[in-house]
C-alpha cells in the first residue's frame, strides 16, 4: 500500500529518532513528511515502532493511505525534490 506520513514531534530528540524509524521504511519528501511503499505487516511494525517513541499528549503522528488510483494523480508545482538534510552533500 502507499502512504503519506506526516508527524510534529514537540522534542528534538524524539523527533530525530521518530524521523530514523520512519526513514527504515519510506522516503523522506519534506521535513516532516515521508512517502511510503509498504505492506501491512510492515506498517505495523513501523507504526509500533514509531509509538514507542513519542508522547501522545505532545506528539502527534498521521497516516495517510493513498489508494492506487490516487497515488495516479499526483501532482507537483515546483521541483518536487526534497534533499535530505540528514545526508551529505557537497557545495563546489
Amino acid at each position: 500500500m502507499n502512504m503519506i506520513v506526516a508527524y510534529d514531534i514537540a522534542d528534538e530528540k524524539r523527533l530525530a529518532r521518530v524521523a530514523k524509524i520512519i526513514k527504515d521504511y519510506g522516503i523522506r519528501v519534506q521535513k516532516s513528511i515521508f512517502e511510503l511503499e509498504i505492506d501491512s505487516n510492515t506498517f505495523a511494525e513501523m507504526k509500533s515502532r514509531v509509538e514507542k517513541q513519542i508522547v501522545p499528549e505532545e506528539d502527534g503522528v498521521k497516516y495517510f493511505p493513498v489508494c492506487e488510483k490516487c497515488a495516479g494523480t499526483l501532482e507537483i508545482i515546483g521541483e518536487g525534490i526534497f534533499i535530505d538534510p540528514d545526508k551529505e552533500f557537497y557545495v563546489l
